[in-house]
């Protein structure tokens, strides 16, 4: 491709995930059956938690927004079922199709919205550290430090900055001259990739990406480090082994959500990359945008005592009306 500015492209090429067409069929089914898991599994928690009035709590507030980031997540990358693209790379119906370009616009909306969702889910993951770290260390000053106004500032405070990142980076990222190449490296417009195809000067735009995703890292995991640090503390005090093991369980399912979410984001977006990593990060990306997004809602759920107890209620009102065995859970 000649030079020219951004705007005159109008698709892009993406490589996906392998060219293997004996592979084919076994991702399509692999990729759908995980996009179905998690539609059921993140829809289903935010209605479940949007219905029970005993979950109307600052906690699940928190992971409702978390469960719609993830269905957002997956449908940014999955089959054409979010509407805020005009032509999404298609990843599921790729396989079958052989189709790999993406719009121009779509790859802009495309790196727009994961942008603020992978922002905004830091800051997410960060005030429900803050939010376990008040309800161990100051419970009798809970529902004081942890308002109804409060939280819904720590949800708005998360989106905006999420949103003034997007601005930030894809307003600068797509004022870039494109005169290498279509053809995107990865299964979607990831940011990464897309340096990579411009012949424009791009030292200035991967400090700004590094300065910012820096920002958002630090700034959240201190808030998650200092929080955590401080109920370890509270935890250790605690004179029965039961109640340690009893506390610590509230906090484990968030532990093992932010170990990999953090992990998997400052493999692909902090550590200098090379060719040889680059097969890797994608393998390292569809793990934080595909497999998380699954596992986020049997994380959160299967060990929660409030959840399995509003899911057996919710089964046995709707066995008045429709006949079916309930499940006991453990």
């Amino acid at each position: 491709m000649g030079a020219g500015n951004a705007s005159d492209l109008s698709k892009f090429f993406l490589v996906g995930l392998t060219n293997e067409l004996q592979l084919q069929p076994i991702l399509f089914a692999f990729f759908f059956l995980i996009y179905a898991v998690t539609v059921v599994g993140s829809l289903g928690l935010l209605v479940l938690i949007v219905v029970s009035s005993r979950l109307h709590t600052p906690m699940y507030f928190f992971f409702s927004n978390l469960s719609f980031i993830d269905f957002c997540y997956s449908s940014i990358t999955a089959p054409k079922m979010f509407i805020l693209f005009w032509e999404p790379p298609k990843m599921l119906m790729r396989f079958f199709s052989g189709c790999q370009t993406i719009s121009f616009s779509g790859c802009v909306v495309q790196t727009s919205c994961f942008v603020i969702f992978a922002v905004t889910e830091f800051f997410l993951l960060a005030s429900m550290a803050y939010d376990h770290y008040v309800a161990i260390c100051s419970p009798l000053l809970y529902r004081i430090l942890m308002s109804t106004r409060f939280y819904l500032q720590l949800v708005a405070a998360s989106y905006a900055v999420g949103l003034m990142n997007t601005v930030l980076l894809t307003s600068t990222i797509f004022h870039l001259t494109f005169c290498k190449s279509h053809v995107i490296t990865h299964y979607s417009c990831d940011i990464s990739p897309l340096l990579k195809l411009s012949c424009s000067d791009t030292q200035v735009l991967q400090l700004l990406l590094f300065v910012c995703g820096g920002f958002n890292v630090s700034v959240s995991l201190t808030v998650v480090l200092v929080s955590y640090t401080c109920v370890f503390m509270a935890i250790i005090r605690i004179p029965s082994a039961q109640g340690k093991h009893k506390t610590f369980s509230t906090c484990a399912s968030h532990l093992t959500d932010v170990s990999l979410y953090y992990g998997t984001m400052v493999f692909v977006y902090l550590c200098p990359t090379s060719e040889y990593l680059l097969g890797r990060e994608r393998l390292v990306s569809v793990f934080y945008t595909v497999v998380i997004p699954m596992l986020n809602p049997m994380i959160y759920s299967l060990r929660n005592k409030d959840m399995k107890e509003t899911v057996g209620n919710v089964l046995k009102k709707t066995s008045q009306f429709f006949p079916l065995p309930i499940p006991r859970f453990p």
